[in-house]
């Protein structure tokens, strides 16, 4: 099979290069040899597809950075190295380097990177990284770029660089008035050295980041115009629907496959393998001409298991073996003062255990992609994924096979939350099209999505508290009972896992004596970061062990929080705009409760004031009031739509969510028994933004999900005096 074509130069060019790490610009220099396009075959736009074909049929488009790209004519392009998974980023990335280069947003084209090591090793979407973690570096590409576009303009003119700005895609003379758009010097400038070291402008000149501006993938998703991985099709292709084993730890035996090669459209049936945290599995594929033929065949399959034993596991003994375990001391992850002197002399001690389940991702377009391995050893490769750079890598190693032979193409992604960094589902493709040959896409059901994993893990947490005689809070221990996410059996329990304690040594709580302990327990699923990872659990266990600690003081939540925040601290600072925004010191109607939670963690810091009403025997959500500090902000619209975006995931994963496992298998299938939250069920949030200036920007995925459960349990108890320490909860059944 040969290599799908693709648009070629017709000449050779010299090209300035600037790799980007985390220490800044690299330096360059890049031979495009045998008529290659300018920009290779480096991207594929999720807007516009036609719009990158013109750029690389276009033999005088020039590149400043990798990133920057501009034509005789004028047009811009700039490129996106973080996956669109809903967060907006598509726009939010390339705009820090529109700020720089002085251009107006609505006169850029935006394409999608495609793992390419030139485009450095951001090129991933997760850990609410992709601005918080571009910031600087995105800004100094564009002004590299625009200081290069200057230079150029200021030889052509024969003037002094200093007598020369940029403004609206144009260069400008001040003495004389004389401008250049930036086509006519791209040229020019790509032959000149990229600055190391560009000057930044001041916030406060900014006429892009802090303002709001319209998503424009926002109109293509609501008219269905947006391509996403499963709505791709190339020529040739193959269906692809796999049957694997029902029991994680089981192993293929043997199958039939007469009935399923019978069904109309069915062309083969073919095993293949699957790596995913730790778990290796063997899965049989039938591929068919349609996917309705694929699943029909696989619906037909006669499979043989090997459940080795692994049969026996199932939730509740391992919610239990979880109790006995933190009988366990465990590895100390943080110690301060003397915790157990303190608890010791203390005239006032709590102690409580708080359970959260396993949750699966659930994301609205389940796993799916194309692969296609040619016969010249060429990879190809379509999917909605949040780790391009990741795939690059791990296929080149894996596979032997060089960087220009893998093409990757990014595609929207219909959710993340963390499935889509582990590639496993593409492997499962790429494997099945090498060995028959064609090109194979390969979807998965809503009930693989559900019942396969990767999951979170079920995460318990036991606390032990203790007041002295006037209700200040003296001793504190948080100790963490959970697997590790890499699936490591064998894990040394006498070592901490920074991953599974997330955060509970972070909070700026000054407790004097405080203790925080890992017990390690094994998990014989496939285990994986969820939105906002461990952080998802431990906040929720955390804060309202808190808000149990004031109730034994005696003392208002917010009160008893702010009497342990006496030093400088963006959590102080966020707490007090808490108390202004939701009006705490108002009284609310009877029957109502208030409850707040925070938390601070390594994507960022937010927090909720969450009101509540009695409803029957359950209660209602009637408001959530949510700050988040981010330091500089980029687009206050995304910012919105993330907050309020993780306030309906963290209701779900409280109220709805919940795997569960029976006879090695998982009980759930789909959105019927693991429902998520409907619209009318979401209670209005109010969201407010710190943003402060200056260099630093927190994250924004994720930070507004951890606290909204504590604050809303927090809220319950307020209202009915029901402490919940278990999720998730029926909401209309609580007293």
């Amino acid at each position: 099979m040969s290599e799908s074509t693709t648009t070629k130069l017709h000449r050779r060019q010299f090209l300035k290069l600037s790799g980007f790490t985390g220490t800044g610009l690299m330096l360059g220099l890049s031979l495009k040899a045998n008529g290659e396009s300018v920009i290779e075959k480096i991207t594929r736009s999720y807007l516009d597809k036609e719009r990158l074909e013109t750029i690389a049929a276009n033999a005088d488009a020039y590149n400043l950075t990798p990133f920057v790209i501009i034509e005789p004519s004028g047009t811009i392009t700039i490129m996106n190295p973080r996956p669109e998974i809903g967060q907006g980023v598509f726009q939010s990335v390339p705009s820090l380097i529109a700020e720089e280069l002085e251009v107006p947003l609505d006169g850029v084209t935006i394409l999608q990177t495609g793992g390419q090591k030139k485009y450095g090793n951001g090129q991933f979407a997760g850990g609410s990284s992709s601005v918080r973690t571009s910031y600087i570096q995105m800004r100094q590409i564009g002004a590299a770029a625009k200081d290069m576009l200057i230079a150029a303009a200021a030889q052509q003119w024969g003037v002094p660089v200093a007598e020369c700005y940029a403004d609206n895609a144009k260069i400008i003379h001040k003495p004389s008035g004389k401008t250049v758009g930036y086509g006519a010097v791209a040229e020019a400038a790509s032959k000149l050295e990229v600055p190391k070291n560009p000057a930044l402008k001041d916030p406060k000149d900014f006429k892009i980041l802090g303002k709001r501006y319209p998503r424009p993938d926002v109109p293509l998703k609501s008219t269905g115009k947006a391509i996403f991985g499963i709505d791709v099709k190339v020529p040739g292709m193959v269906y692809a629907s796999i049957e694997r084993c029902p029991v994680f730890g089981g192993k293929l035996v043997k199958y039939d496959d007469t009935a399923a090669k019978k069904v109309k459209g069915v062309i083969g049936v073919e095993t293949c393998e699957r790596d995913i945290n730790g778990h290796h599995s063997v899965g049989v594929a039938v591929l068919a001409e349609n996917y309705w033929a694929a699943l029909q065949g696989r619906k037909a399959l006669k499979v043989t298991w090997d459940y080795d034993g692994h049969e026996s596991f199932n939730s509740n003994s391992f919610a239990e073996s979880l109790r006995q375990a933190a009988k366990e001391e465990g590895a100390i992850d943080h110690e301060q003062g003397n915790f157990d002197k303190a608890f010791a002399d203390a005239p006032v001690k709590l102690e409580a255990f708080y359970e959260t389940p396993v949750v699966s991702h659930s994301a609205i377009e389940p796993m799916n992609c194309i692969c296609s391995w040619y016969d010249n050893n060429k990879i190809e490769i379509w999917a909605s994924t949040q780790v391009p750079g990741r795939i690059m890598d791990q296929f080149t190693k894996k596979y032997n096979v060089p960087e220009e032979n893998i093409t990757i193409h990014v595609l929207f992604s219909g959710g993340g939350f963390g499935r889509r960094l582990y590639p496993d589902y593409v492997e499962e493709a790429l494997e099945l099209s090498k060995k028959v040959g064609k090109p194979v896409k390969s979807i998965w059901t809503r009930e693989d999505d559900t019942k396969m994993g990767p999951f979170r893990p079920m995460t318990f947490s036991a606390f032990k508290g203790a007041l002295d005689a006037n209700g200040n809070p003296v001793a504190f221990q948080h100790k963490v009972i959970a697997p590790t996410l890499d699936g490591n059996k064998n894990y040394d329990k006498t070592k901490t896992n920074k991953t599974m304690t997330e955060g509970i040594s972070e909070q700026k709580y000054e407790i004097p004596n405080m203790k925080n302990l890992f017990v390690f327990h094994y998990m014989p699923v496939p285990l994986a970061a969820w939105r906002a990872v461990t952080s998802t659990t431990l906040a929720f266990a955390h804060e309202c062990f808190l808000d149990e600690m004031a109730v034994a003081a005696k003392k208002d939540p917010m009160d008893f929080r702010m009497a342990m925040l006496t030093k400088p601290s963006d959590t102080k600072t966020l707490m007090q705009k808490l108390r202004e925004v939701s009006k705490w010191d108002t009284p609310l109607p009877k029957g109502w409760g208030r409850g707040v939670a925070q938390w601070e963690f390594f994507a960022g810091l937010a927090g909720y004031v969450i009101e509540v009403s009695k409803k029957g025997n359950g209660i209602k959500i009637e408001k959530a009031y949510a700050v988040i500090d981010l330091g500089t902000v980029v687009n206050p619209d995304t910012v919105e739509a993330q907050v309020q975006g993780a306030a309906v995931m963290a209701l779900g994963a409280a109220i709805k969510n919940g795997i569960t496992f029976n006879n090695g298998q998982t009980v759930q299938s789909n959105y019927n028994n693991n429902p998520i939250i409907r619209i009318n069920e979401m209670p209005p949030v109010e969201v407010h933004i710190i943003a402060n200036g200056g260099p630093v920007i927190k994250g924004v995925g994720e930070p507004g999900l951890p606290p909204f459960a504590p604050a809303l349990c927090n809220a319950i108890y307020a209202a009915t005096g029901k402490r919940i320490r278990k999720l998730p909860f029926d909401i209309n059944n609580i007293v």
